[in-house]
């Protein structure tokens, strides 16, 4: 593995001394003065458009800009050069995506994880549909962002900013922008793999309409834009439970959760602007951005209890046994057969809906030196997620239902890890039943559970108000001007999340299992409620029923039964509102000067940032005076913090060479979830026997939040080099330091739960247990290097007129680890959620005459992958490095009567790459393995 990733880096090394030496033997061979190489840059822009145009506005923005940043920019409305921000965004240096239910949807910047990374819509702080601050990147539709900035060092003007960096998604200014656009797009998206569940689809599109146009003699801008998207995805995947050790020392697979995923996403998204510029000194702007989406899920499959079902069974049910005969390699058991198994059928549906609104008004007034601006803005964030579980099987866990006999092959970490084959039909109605057949009521409720419902909400609003006052100077050396300013965010974040239980209506009025000691009995499925099938036979697993949930719970055949009736843990339904209020001051001077032949322009500032914050929620009590009440409580801190931030940049005498460097004390609050007053606890009944030594056996636990938690702070300098050597050609080298000062990670106290009770029938010698909360605790350090370059090929050889090549690579070390973002506790040795060593990205590019090609690659190292998991919680596992190819080809018609008119095919995940993740650092141990295929589009676009 590490030599794979030598070559990769010696490769890219190569490549950019490649360039290097492209770059200098062109500045060798000009002897032209600086101003005719201008000249005939400006003569190449005549004709430049497509995504050499977007590279070179994107270059443009770096070069200009005050601060160490990264940019994108679209080739034209509405075309972004990728088909999500979070895949132009993961291109960028020191940058990297997570794949969610197949698409990009989150970012790691510089080796840490979404948690420190703010995002932002014209400048303003954005809310999340999620339990945390950062954003989901594919609610913003691509087709209506003109631009985004990733910000790698912190300024003091800008207000919202991240720990790792801001990234600032920017819509179009209509005014700015100079002429009238009428343009339309419209794409058809199929998948390469075919239903998997026989209700789904494949097939989907997306369409887009945008339209500026300015008024009233060039004084009223308008821009409104609107995207439709409609995109299946089939997933195939298999969640391994574990690998438990035997006697002999070997290891074997505990089970496997095998599924058919399929999805439908539906998103509408709509901006609008209205900029108003009467006088050349006053100018107001209002933002308005909307999304609505519904993502449906049909989850469905089986889930298999291999060596974890040995020794569980009930009554009738024969037990899970390991049949002899089977293979070894090293202390892996890589082939064999499990009979006695009585696999837990899933016919699972989901939905999620959410809503987010963003608001946003600016107004500037200049008078001679002064200008005041006023900002204030508004974000709002619902979502409501349904996911319900239902299960079927041959009998429950008391009866004499069939088993099967599982055969099982592990055939590599790069395939689907394991391959089975069994003898049960799972498609046959006659055999198959809705029943509980593991057991999975535990004592519980008096009622089999025949699958479960819950509906996490999450309600997130944020109001921003700011203002300041700059004034420039003119005769002041080294100062331009300073800007002086107060910025007031309030934000609330609340979540609630409702359970039940699922159980047959008639185990209501059942008598009760004397081999069970609930109520219950299997049924038939009702012929009305079936779907089709779902097909596992990817895995050698054969199709299995699929029907519907929902319909058999509105018919009646299903019963819920309230979670906190039954759970005195549920009281509240993990409801809890975290407030923010967070007062910004700032000052900051802008500097342009000269130091001999070289130019000196930057920044330095400082803010003074008071934070106040509060939670509410539901807390358990284990005093001995109220011990195990469950009530009401509000706590939180308030705190001041300094923020002194330095921006410089060195123009040497060749003004293609800039030398930038960057120092500032930066800041990154704590997860929302993590600051929750909720504290809750429970009692595993089959921990019950424990008579004492590791208190991590004990049954009795708790956890909560921490309304105290304090924000993570660093130390961090930077430096970089650019060189700018065309309008389409740079090379930047890039070095930063991070000092982090503490860190947030999940501590465990023993603590004494007498009084409490247990909800079970079964006691325990025990009142000891540990309850874990996230703290704050000592810090760490992350370093890195970045490299980045694009070339215009043509500047190599002339006949290569058209062609071009970008590439970057960034490597990262920290001693940071997943304990210090709440995961396992303090000591744990994971890397820190998101963290990849290395992160690589290149793309080559042709356009010339109308016709475009580009192939895109996008690679990084191992890391810590952070998903949304039972119950909203957070579950964490390790990826193996994860190339992704991306490729389009297109042909923009610029003459004629198709004059406006492109047409475009596009392949996303050209090479199939799955996610594969492993247990315990052992890539032997497969864990959790996703494939979504090839992704297909073809679409056109017109532009009037």
């Amino acid at each position: 593995m590490r030599n794979t990733k030598i070559s990769l880096a010696a490769r890219l090394a190569l490549g950019v001394s490649a360039a290097v030496l492209m770059m200098q033997g062109s500045a060798l061979a000009q002897s032209a003065p600086a101003d005719a190489a201008a000249a005939n840059d400006d003569m190449q822009e005549i004709v430049v458009s497509g995504f050499r145009h977007s590279l070179e506005s994107a270059i443009e923005a770096k070069r200009d800009a005050s601060q160490i940043v990264e940019a994108i920019s679209a080739e034209d409305i509405g075309k972004l050069p990728d088909n999500s921000i979070a895949e132009s965004l993961a291109r960028l240096p020191g940058l990297a995506a997570q794949r969610v239910d197949g698409r990009a949807q989150v970012i790691s910047l510089r080796g840490l994880g979404p948690d420190f990374t703010l995002t932002t819509l014209n400048g303003r702080e954005q809310v999340s549909t999620g339990n945390n601050r950062s954003v989901e990147y594919d609610l913003y539709p691509s087709e209506i962002i003109s631009s985004a900035v990733v910000y790698k060092t912190p300024q003091a003007g800008f207000t919202a900013q991240g720990l790792a960096g801001t990234v600032d998604l920017q819509t179009v200014r209509p005014l700015d922008y100079g002429k009238q656009v009428l343009s339309a797009s419209a794409r058809y998206e199929q998948t390469s793999i075919g239903k998997l569940n026989s209700d789904s689809e494949d097939k989907g599109y997306r369409a887009s309409a945008t339209y500026i146009d300015q008024f009233a003699h060039d004084t009223l801008g308008v821009s409104l834009s609107i995207a439709h998207l409609n995109s299946p995805t089939q997933q195939e995947t298999s969640r391994v439970w574990g690998y438990p050790q035997l006697s002999n020392g070997s290891y074997v697979i505990g089970g496997d959760e095998v599924r058919a995923n399929s999805e439908e996403f539906n998103r509408t998204g709509i901006m609008s602007t209205v900029q108003y510029k009467p006088t050349d000194n006053f100018t107001t702007s209002l933002d308005f951005f909307y999304t609505h989406y519904q993502d449906y899920q049909w989850q469905r499959g089986i889930e298999m209890p291999l060596q974890w079902g040995n020794g569980s069974a009930i009554g009738a049910q024969p037990p899970v046994a390991l049949l002899p005969g089977y293979t070894t390699a090293g202390n892996m058991i890589t082939s064999g057969a499990f009979s006695g198994v009585k696999g837990v059928g899933r016919s699972d549906e989901g939905a999620t809906q959410s809503d987010l609104y963003s608001i946003g008004w600016n107004g500037r007034y200049t008078k001679g030196d002064w200008t005041g601006t006023l900002d204030a803005g508004y974000s709002q964030a619902d979502r409501t997620t349904t996911r319900f579980e239902s299960y079927f099987g041959t009998g429950s866990s008391g009866s004499s239902g069939a088993t099967d006999t599982i055969g099982f092959t592990n055939v590599g970490t790069n395939v689907a890890g394991y391959q089975y084959t069994h003898n049960l039909n799972y498609a046959d109605p006659n055999l198959i039943k809705l029943t509980d057949p593991n057991n999975w009521n535990g004592g519980t409720t008096p009622y089999a559970q025949n699958g479960y419902l819950n509906k996490p909400r999450v309600h997130d609003d944020l109001y921003s108000l700011k203002g300041d006052l700059k004034k420039d100077f003119h005769e002041v050396a080294f100062l331009k001007d300073i800007d002086i300013g107060v910025n007031y965010t309030e934000r609330n974040k609340e979540y609630y999340q409702p359970e039940w239980y699922v159980t047959l209506t008639s185990n209501l009025t059942a008598p009760v299992d004397p081999l069970t000691g609930v109520r219950g009995a299997s049924a038939a499925i009702p012929s009305w409620a079936m779907v089709g099938t779902a097909d596992l036979s990817w895995i050698g697993l054969g199709n299995t029923v699929a029907y519907n949930p929902v319909e058999l719970l509105s018919r009646g055949v299903y019963s819920l039964v309230p979670c906190g009736q039954y759970r005195a843990n549920c009281t509240g339904d993990s409801h809890y509102t975290v407030d923010e209020k967070v007062t910004t001051a700032f000052v900051k001077a802008d500097v342009d000067g000269n130091l001999g032949s070289v130019k000196v322009t930057g920044n330095v500032g400082l803010q003074l940032v008071h934070t106040d914050q509060s939670s509410t929620g539901i807390a358990v009590s284990t005093a001995n005076s109220a011990a195990g009440v469950y009530a009401p409580r509000t706590e939180g801190v308030a705190y001041n913090d300094l923020l002194p931030s330095l921006n410089l940049s060195f123009v040497l005498p060749n003004p293609d060479h800039q030398i930038r460097l960057g120092a500032a004390r930066e800041m990154m609050r704590a997860r929302m979830d993590q600051m929750q007053a909720n504290l809750a606890y429970s009692f595993d009944s089959s921990k019950a026997g424990y008579t004492g030594g590791n208190l991590n056996n004990s049954p009795w636990s708790g956890n909560g939040g921490n309304p105290y938690l304090k924000p993570w702070y660093a130390d961090a300098v930077d430096l970089s080099y650019e060189y700018y050597f065309n309008k389409a050609g740079y090379l930047s080298l890039a070095a930063f330091y991070k000092h982090l000062e503490n860190n947030i990670y999940n501590k465990s106290t023993v603590t004494d739960f007498t009084g409490v009770t247990s909800n079970s029938t079964t006691g325990s010698s025990t009142t000891l247990g540990y309850v874990t909360v996230p703290v704050n605790g000592a810090g760490g350090m992350i370093e890195g290097v970045e490299a980045a370059f694009a070339v215009p090929l043509d500047m190599v050889w002339s006949k290569l007129d058209g062609f071009g090549i970008n590439g970057a690579a960034g490597w990262t070390q920290t001693d940071l680890q997943a304990g210090s973002q709440g995961v396992g506790s303090g000591n744990s040795t994971l890397p820190v959620a998101g963290y990849s060593k290395w992160t690589e990205q290149g793309t080559l590019y042709y356009e010339n005459g109308g016709f475009g090609a580009r192939v895109s690659v996008t690679h990084r190292s191992g890391y810590l992958s952070e998903q949304t998991g039972f119950g909203q919680g957070r579950e964490f596992d390790l990826a193996v490095p994860e190339t992704l190819v991306d490729a389009q080809v297109s042909y923009d018609f610029g003459e004629g009567a198709l004059k406006g008119l492109s047409i475009v095919l596009q392949a996303q995940n050209l090479t199939d790459e799955p996610v594969i993740t492993y247990y315990n650092g052992d890539t032997t141990q497969n864990w959790r393995y996703e494939k979504y295929g090839v992704r297909y589009l073809l679409g056109a676009s017109y532009k009037y």
